[in-house]
């Protein structure tokens, strides 16, 4: 069980929870994404030249199905919280452990005052030396890793390890916390031997593990806007996911908030806004280039989303 000292700090409001808790109802997606708007970024949460952070998990708030561009794994500390994964519903208890990919749609329902996690943020070649100690034979854990370091996407989107009883296992992954918290000396490489420990000792609780080798419509849909984003359709869309119109806005409704026009509108403004600030092409090149060809209404709704023209915003600092 984790020291008083550490959950007491973990238990402290954030900044961030502190305009949640004074009124702000959704998150601050500046904190966490750029570019892609469904997509985490590693950048926005890791120092340069890290492989691993942590961060606590933000409570009081839902957080809207995203993918991330790094590997989480969330640790339970105290309570319960409610992740949906690939569409599938999880409740992390303390003591338990949940890994996900960088393909898992992932979705997080308010926690509590007395729910907290941590969320471990790993690039996935800290994982290099785990892949090398686990045996062929150990799936699903290998193909896991094999996915995360080389995005084979075949194997499981998530693994939940239900090993709240399970002593060492607390151990292990408490030490990967405070080894992170602290200034130990060779910190990386303790954690990469601490990771490598944890999945040895996990391969042993597979009785214990859930997991899904199923590969989300909603994930391949997130995917497809962001390949496609300048001639995405709705109807193409779902020619590609077998299923038809109707039920596919539902579910995109349902699981992201949002209507697919809105995705496609989030991510082309998403690459308006980087292609300005990256490039000296003309505003209207920019506008063609992310779909649009009406340019009085891409100014009309660039400024909507961002409160500048996009030549102010292109000039801001």
């Amino acid at each position: 069980m984790l020291s008083a000292d550490i959950l007491q700090q973990l238990h402290q409001i954030t900044e961030e929870e502190q305009a949640i808790l004074d009124g702000k109802t959704t998150i601050d997606r500046s904190l966490y994404m750029q570019g892609s708007p469904n997509v985490v970024n590693s950048r926005k949460l890791l120092s340069d030249g890290k492989l691993i952070t942590l961060r606590p998990n933000t409570r009081f708030i839902h957080f809207p199905v995203h993918t991330h561009d790094y590997v989480e794994v969330v640790y339970g500390c105290s309570g319960t919280l409610e992740h949906i994964v690939n569409g599938t519903l999880i409740r992390l208890r303390q003591g338990e452990l949940l890994f996900l990919s960088q393909k898992a749609a992932h979705e997080v329902r308010p926690a509590g005052r007395e729910d907290i996690a941590v969320n471990f943020i790993v690039l996935p070649e800290f994982f290099s030396d785990t892949l090398s100690a686990i045996s062929e034979e150990a799936a699903p854990l290998r193909q896991f890793l094999i996915d995360c370091l080389f995005g084979q996407n075949i194997g499981p989107g998530y693994l939940h390890f239900q090993v709240a009883d399970d002593r060492p296992i607390q151990n292990l992954a408490e030490n990967l916390l405070l080894t992170l918290l602290s200034e130990t000396p060779n910190r990386r490489k303790v954690s990469q031997m601490t990771m490598t420990l944890l999945f040895l000792q996990l391969l042993s609780h597979t009785d214990k593990l859930a997991w899904d080798s199923r590969e989300d419509d909603i994930l391949k849909l997130l995917r497809y806007v962001d390949d496609h984003y300048a001639g995405a359709s709705l109807t193409e869309a779902a020619g590609l996911l077998h299923t038809d119109i109707y039920s596919l806005s539902h579910r995109i409704r349902r699981q992201t908030g949002k209507t697919f026009t809105q995705l496609v509108q989030e991510k082309r403004l998403a690459q308006a806004a980087f292609l300005l600030k990256s490039t000296d092409r003309n505003v209207d090149d920019v506008a063609r280039a992310v779909g649009y060809e009406n340019i009085s209404y891409f100014h009309r709704i660039f400024k909507a989303a961002y409160g500048l023209s996009p030549r102010h915003y292109r000039i801001a600092k």
